[in-house]
C-alpha cells in the first residue's frame, strides 16, 4: 500500500475517531488504535500515536457540549488533574509490559466491552435526584480524584483517553445524566492525554506519520459527533454506544488474542 493511500485511510479513520469521541466521550482511540494497527503501525505505536489526536478532538467536542451546559467544571478540574498526574506512569508501564503491545490491545477490547455493558445497564438504573427533581451529584474530591487516577493510568497505558472508564463512573458514581457524563468525560480526556502524549513521545512510541492525519480530521469529526449526541434521546444514545462499542470489542479482542498467542 502506498504512503498516499495510507494517509488517506488514516484521515478517514481520524474523522470517525472524532465522531466516536464526540458521541461517546471516550477519546475515540477505540477506532484509531485498531485502524492504524491494520495500516502498519506496531502495537506500541498504535498506543502512543493515537493520544495526540485525542487532545484537539477533545477540545472541539467539549466546546460543543459546553454551549449546551453539559460540562461540569468541578468534575473536570478534580478528575482531569488527578488523571494527568498519573498518565505518565501508565505510559511508562505500557513500555515495560512484555507482549510487544498486544496485551494492551486485548485490555483495550476488554474495557470497551465493560463500557458497552455499563452503558446498556444504565437504562434499568433510575437517575438519583434531589427532592426538587434535580440530579443528585456525588462531588466528593476523593471519589473524583480516584476516578481520575484510574483513568489517567489507563490513558497512558492503553492510549484510549480514559473515557471508557469515566463515562460509566460519572453516571454510576457521580450521578451525572448520560449526556453530561459524556461531555464532562470528553473534557477530562483532553487534559489527561497531554502528559501521556509527552511520555509516549519520549519513549519513541509516537509515529507522526499516523498521528498528524488523525489529529487533522478528528477535530471536525468530534464536532459532528457532539452535535449528533446532543440531538439524540438518552435511550437512543445508550443503545448506539453499547452496540457499537460492544461490536468493536468483540472483533478487536478476538483478533488481538489470536495475535498474542500466535
Amino acid at each position: 500500500m502506498s504512503d498516499l493511500v495510507t494517509v488517506v485511510l488514516v484521515l478517514i479513520a481520524g474523522f470517525f475517531t472524532g465522531v466516536l469521541s464526540g458521541v461517546f466521550g471516550v477519546g475515540g482511540a477505540v477506532i484509531s488504535t485498531p485502524a492504524i494497527l491494520l495500516l502498519g503501525a506496531t502495537p506500541l505505536q498504535a498506543v502512543g500515536s493515537t493520544l495526540p489526536s485525542i487532545i484537539p478532538s477533545s477540545i472541539s467536542g467539549t466546546l460543543r457540549y459546553q454551549r449546551e451546559g453539559l460540562v461540569v467544571r468541578r468534575v473536570v478540574l478534580a478528575t482531569g488533574l488527578a488523571g494527568a498526574a498519573c498518565a505518565t506512569l501508565g505510559a511508562i508501564a505500557s513500555d515495560l509490559i512484555p507482549g510487544r503491545g498486544h496485551v494492551q490491545m486485548v485490555l483495550t477490547a476488554g474495557l470497551m466491552a465493560f463500557t458497552a455493558y455499563r452503558t446498556a445497564a444504565m437504562g434499568s438504573a433510575p437517575l438519583r435526584t434531589n427532592s426538587d427533581g434535580e440530579p443528585h451529584l456525588d462531588l466528593r474530591i476523593t471519589r473524583l480524584a480516584g476516578v481520575g487516577i484510574l483513568a489517567g493510568l489507563l490513558s497512558g497505558f492503553l492510549g484510549v483517553g480514559g473515557g471508557v472508564l469515566m463515562v460509566p463512573a460519572f453516571t454510576g458514581i457521580v450521578g451525572l445524566p448520560l449526556k453530561s457524563a459524556i461531555g464532562t468525560s470528553l473534557a477530562c480526556v483532553g487534559v489527561i492525554a497531554i502528559p501521556g502524549t509527552i511520555a509516549h513521545q519520549f519513549l519513541g512510541n509516537v509515529n507522526w506519520f499516523y498521528a498528524l492525519p488523525l489529529m487533522a480530521t478528528a477535530i471536525p469529526g468530534a464536532r459532528v459527533g457532539a452535535h449528533l449526541a446532543i440531538r439524540a434521546t438518552d435511550r437512543a444514545l445508550r443503545l448506539v454506544v453499547a452496540s457499537v462499542l460492544g461490536s468493536i470489542a468483540l472483533i478487536y479482542g478476538t483478533v488481538e488474542l489470536i495475535r498474542l498467542f500466535r
